[in-house]
C-alpha cells in the first residue's frame, strides 16, 4: 500500500490550470509531485503504458520545471516526449496529433517575472479543469501517496511537431487569397517568435506576398521589453509606433505563450478582442449555416447581433478557457471567442490559438478589400464598451452586492453565469454591465456596453464605478 509522506496544501492549483509565484507555491519539488501525480492520475483508467507530451515556455525557470514534471511523469511509468520551447497551443495540437495520452505546457504565459505554472490536457487535447481531474491531481501531490515507483521507468526523448504545426495552420486560409500585406509581429521576447519564423519560411517557398516586421522577435526569459502582456496599456507602444513607421496594414502582438493574439489596424489603433470575435465569428457562418458560436458573459450584444444576423446560434459560456473548451465539444461549435482575446476553434481539437485569428483576419482584408478599422468601424459605433476596468477593493462580495441591490429592479434581465450581467432598455437607451469578482485577488472587474449610444455607456461606466468606490 502506499505511504503517505505528509500533506501541504498547494496554493498553485486553480480552477483550470497551474500558476503561482516561484519559491514556496511553485519549485522543482511541486513540479515532480505534479508530474508524478499526473502520471497516476492518467495510469487509474486503465493501467496501459501512457505517453505525454511536454513543452515549456521561454521562462527562465520553465526549462527545470518541465524537466522535473518530466521526472515526476517518467517515475510513474510515463513515457516522456519533450517538444522544448514551445507555446501552449503546440502542446494541444501534439497532443492530438500524435495520438498521445496528455501533454503539459510549462507557462505562466502574461504573468509577472516571478511566476510560472502549468496547462494540462488529456488525449484528444481535453482540457483537465478542477470538474474533470485537477483536484484529484492536486490531492495526490499534496498528499503525496504515490503508488511504488513503476518497474519500468518511462522513456524519455526529444522531438519537434514544429512543422506539421505550421502545414496545419495553413489549412485555415487559401494562401491564392492573399494579397501584399505588410504586417508587424510583436513576440514580447516570448515564444511566438520560432512560428512565425516558420510561417515565413512557408509562405516565401509558396510565394504568399507578406511581409514580417518583426519586433520584439527574440525569445528572453529576462523579457527586457516588459512581460509580454499586450492587454495592459504601457505595452502597445511598440507595436504602435512600428506599424505608424513601415505603414503596414496590421500590428499583431502575442502574450508570452501565445495562445491569444492582440491586433492593431493600419492606423496603430488597439482593436478590442471583442470585435474580433464579431469579425470570426460572421467570417465562420458563411462556411458554416446556422453553426454554434460560444461567447462568454462580460461583452454580448454585438457577438449576439452578428451572430443572430448571419444565421447562427449564440451560446453563452462562463468565462475561461476550460470552460469554454468544454462547451465547444459539448455544443460542437464552429467557433468560440472571449473579449480577453481567447479565440477557439472546432478544427483545432476545439481550443484556442492566438496563430489561427490573425491568419484568418488577413485573408478576410484581402478577400473583401479593406482595412482593419473599416471592417470593425461599422460594429464599434453600433455597440460602444468600456472594456474591463479592473477595480482594487477591500470587500468585493459587498462592492457587487451593493451595485445588483441598486440597478436590479430595473433590469429587464439578470444573469448569473459568471458574476452579475444585468441588461436595461430605459428612457436613454439600451444597454448592459457584467461585474465579476476574481478568484485570485480583492479585484473587481467591470465591463459596460451599449447600443448605440457612447455617452450613455460613459455615463453609466462612471456611475457604476462610483457606486463601487463608496
Amino acid at each position: 500500500m502506499p505511504a503517505t509522506i505528509g500533506s501541504t496544501t498547494l496554493t498553485c492549483f486553480k480552477a483550470y490550470d497551474i500558476r503561482g509565484q516561484l519559491g514556496e507555491e511553485l519549485n522543482n519539488d511541486i513540479a515532480y509531485r505534479i508530474g508524478r501525480a499526473y502520471g497516476e492520475f492518467l495510469l487509474s483508467d486503465d493501467n496501459k503504458v501512457k505517453t505525454v507530451v511536454v513543452g515549456g515556455d521561454i521562462r527562465l525557470t520553465s526549462e527545470e520545471l518541465k524537466f522535473a514534471v518530466a521526472g515526476g511523469l517518467m517515475d510513474a511509468g510515463v513515457n516522456v516526449i519533450d517538444l522544448g520551447m514551445t507555446g501552449t497551443e503546440e502542446i494541444y495540437f501534439a497532443t492530438s496529433h500524435l495520438n498521445v495520452d496528455g501533454g503539459v505546457e510549462v507557462t505562466a504565459s502574461h504573468n509577472p517575472m516571478d511566476y510560472n505554472g502549468m496547462k494540462l490536457v488529456k488525449s484528444e487535447s481535453k482540457p483537465i479543469s478542477g470538474d474533470t481531474g485537477l483536484f484529484d491531481i492536486q490531492t495526490l501531490a499534496e498528499t503525496q501517496a504515490f503508488a511504488e515507483k513503476a518497474l519500468v521507468r518511462g522513456s524519455y526523448q526529444l522531438s519537434s511537431t514544429l512543422y506539421a504545426y505550421v502545414q496545419h495552420l495553413l489549412t485555415y486560409i487559401s494562401v491564392k487569397n492573399i494579397k501584399p500585406l505588410k504586417l508587424v509581429v510583436n513576440s514580447g521576447n516570448g515564444a511566438a517568435g520560432h512560428v512565425i519564423d516558420a510561417l515565413e519560411a512557408q509562405f516565401l517557398s509558396l510565394h504568399v506576398p507578406i511581409e514580417f516586421i518583426k519586433i520584439n522577435h527574440e525569445p528572453d526569459g529576462n523579457f527586457p521589453n516588459g512581460i509580454p502582456n499586450p492587454l495592459l496599456i504601457e505595452n502597445r507602444q511598440d507595436t504602435i509606433d512600428a506599424v505608424l513607421k513601415h505603414k503596414a496594414d496590421m500590428g499583431i502582438a502575442w502574450d508570452g505563450d501565445f495562445d491569444r493574439c492582440f491586433l492593431f489596424d493600419e492606423k496603430g489603433q488597439f482593436i478590442e478582442g471583442y470585435y474580433i470575435v464579431g469579425l470570426l465569428a460572421e467570417a465562420f457562418l458563411q462556411k458554416n449555416a446556422g453553426a454554434k458560436i460560444i461567447h462568454d458573459p462580460r461583452l454580448t450584444l454585438n457577438t449576439i447581433d452578428v451572430v443572430t444576423l448571419a444565421g447562427g446560434e449564440p451560446v453563452l459560456c462562463k468565462t475561461g478557457h476550460a470552460f469554454i473548451k468544454e462547451r465547444m465539444r459539448s455544443e460542437d461549435a464552429v467557433y468560440g471567442g472571449e473579449m480577453s482575446a481567447h479565440h477557439y476553434f472546432r478544427d483545432f481539437m476545439y481550443c484556442d490559438s492566438g496563430m489561427i485569428p490573425w491568419l484568418l483576419v488577413a485573408e478576410l482584408l484581402c478577400v473583401k478589400n479593406l482595412k482593419l478599422s473599416d471592417a470593425v468601424a461599422q460594429r464599434i459605433t453600433a455597440y460602444p464598451s468600456s472594456g474591463e476596468i479592473n477595480l482594487k477593493l477591500e470587500d468585493p462580495k459587498l462592492a457587487i452586492a451593493r451595485v445588483l441591490e441598486k440597478y436590479q429592479a430595473n433590469a429587464v434581465s439578470v444573469d448569473y453565469t459568471d458574476g452579475i450581467s444585468l441588461e436595461f432598455i430605459d428612457a436613454d437607451g439600451e444597454w448592459r454591465f457584467n461585474l465579476r469578482s476574481s478568484n485570485t485577488e480583492p479585484v473587481v472587474r467591470l465591463n459596460v456596453e451599449s447600443k448605440g449610444n457612447v455617452e450613455l455607456m460613459s455615463v453609466k461606466t462612471e456611475e457604476i464605478l462610483i457606486l463601487l468606490r463608496t
